[in-house]
């Protein structure tokens, strides 16, 4: 006999399933949002990676935080490096894994999209109680917490 889903179970895969259809209507508008610039949600979450850090990190250290798999990471910061977005510098803890930072242009760019993102965003967020935002939020933070351990094992 096969184990059934509890209540819980159950809601959290509809859950689940709603959130992988977000994450692709949030990419798809994300796309749109910032075209014009000449990013996509891809690099725009990179370069919000690079300017909400504490210091400075290393690709797999932002790839790990972001939940992406380091090579895919490492290849849109090379694209934005051959673009004057970001520069590395060297790492002292580690001399192949250099430290990566937005540079004045990759700042600059970054603020124009968080520029398009604040109306957008607003808009969005109407009609949104922020009992109910907080209340998602913690939903989220949670089942991500319950998944950290497996993502650490992740390439």
């Amino acid at each position: 006999m096969t184990e059934k889903w509890t209540a819980e179970g159950e809601a959290v895969t509809a859950l689940i399933l709603d959130v992988f259809r977000l994450n692709g209507r949030l990419v798809s508008a994300g796309d749109r949002l910032v075209a014009d610039l000449g990013l996509t949600s891809a690099r725009w979450q990179v370069l919000g990676a690079l300017a909400n850090a504490e210091r400075l990190e290393s690709v797999a250290w932002h790839a790990r935080t972001m939940g992406h798999h380091r090579q895919g990471v490492q290849r849109i910061v090379n694209d934005l490096e051959k673009e004057g977005i970001v520069e590395f510098q060297p790492n002292p803890h580690h001399k192949r894994a250099h430290l990566v930072l937005l540079t004045p242009k990759g700042q600059k760019l970054f603020e124009s999209a968080i520029a398009l993102q604040t109306p957008w965003v607003n808009s969005l967020s109407s009609g949104l109680s922020l009992e109910d935002i907080a209340t998602a939020k913690k939903v989220i933070d949670r089942l991500k917490a319950h998944l950290e351990p497996e993502s650490e094992n992740a390439p």
